[in-house]
């Protein structure tokens, strides 16, 4: 069998105002915030993960507080997030909660055969619920502010722009083993979204592709995703994929030890920040699974540097 990866493993996006943005993620979306680190490449910033109950890998919806203005929208970005949710039921509750605290989100509706609503957080991530149809596991968390049966699940499937899809198909096809499932209309009313597939498919496994070549170059900010990470078992496949990537002559970073996971970092064609990421070792390698995301959490390489880190971060609350 082809190397495989086994789904969405987490989205990176940036936030300009953290206190904010923990407040909309656990109090409104009711996630958990699962690991208060700092990014390990600019130190002077928040890295804030929120997932499941149980931080799965596949839940991770995680940002940057970076000091920056508003993403300028366009192509060559990724352009929207797939939550998943586990009935139609579900959606419809969601949009209820949206209109009583005033949230701003579109009507429900069928998109790629599934009941949809799509919704914007303070700053304009673009977001998009998904009702699974229960293909996927529910770790809620039990402190969360939202109904156990209506808490959200997990990523998936994620919607990259891109002008022109030739070569960013053959690498994801060619080289990352996905599969072309099937074609829709973008939601947008421009352009047309492919549907790619990897290991077991499903939302949580999807990366749907719309080709807009209308569209103005996207310019990075706030309200803006910096990259998506995709899943792989364990550092042996990780090491597999490295060499993949050598084998196609794809630039990419070299494996990057992250320690709550390693990482390997390239782009596809089109200019946009994949990341191939391990399930594991996972956020309660430092911290017990009750007490994820109390404290600020550092990997041991800059737990030497904590005073002084801890002197340059702003309170969140």
């Amino acid at each position: 069998m082809s190397l495989q990866l086994t789904g969405i493993h987490h989205l990176t996006a940036i936030t300009a105002n953290a206190p904010e943005n923990l407040r909309f993620y656990t109090r409104t979306l009711g996630l958990r915030l699962v690991k208060k680190t700092v990014n390990q490449d600019d130190t002077t910033a928040y890295h804030l993960f929120y997932a499941d109950g149980l931080a799965s890998p596949g839940t991770d919806l995680t940002f940057f507080d970076w000091p920056v203005g508003r993403e300028g929208r366009g192509t060559h970005s990724i352009s929207r997030t797939g939550l998943r949710v586990g009935s139609a039921e579900t959606v419809g509750w969601w949009k209820r909660r949206f209109e009583e605290l005033k949230v701003a989100s579109g009507e429900i509706a069928e998109i790629d055969g599934r009941i949809s609503l799509e919704f914007e957080d303070g700053e304009g991530q673009r977001f998009r619920l998904v009702d699974d149809g229960g293909s996927s596991p529910s770790h809620p968390w039990e402190r969360s502010p939202v109904p156990s049966e209506h808490q959200i699940k997990g990523l998936g499937p994620i919607t990259i722009s891109v002008p022109d899809i030739t070569n960013t198909a053959l690498v994801l096809t060619e080289v990352m083993n996905m599969a072309e499932l099937r074609r829709y209309p973008s939601p947008e009313g421009t352009g047309e979204v492919h549907v790619f597939s990897m290991g077991q498919g499903g939302p949580a496994a999807e990366l749907h592709v719309a080709v807009q070549p209308d569209l103005p170059t996207a310019r990075q900010g706030a309200g803006g995703v910096h990259h998506v990470a995709f899943r792989a078992p364990d550092v042996e496949t990780l090491h597999q994929w490295t060499e993949r990537l050598s084998e196609f002559r794809l630039p990419s970073s070299g494996e990057v030890e992250r320690f709550y996971f390693r990482s390997l970092y390239f782009r596809e064609p089109n200019g946009i920040l994949f990341e191939i990421a391990t399930d594991g070792p996972g956020f309660a390698v430092d911290e017990s699974l009750e007490s994820l995301g109390e404290s600020l959490s550092l990997p041991p390489f800059l737990e030497p540097k904590r005073a002084q880190i801890e002197a340059g971060l702003k309170p969140l609350e």
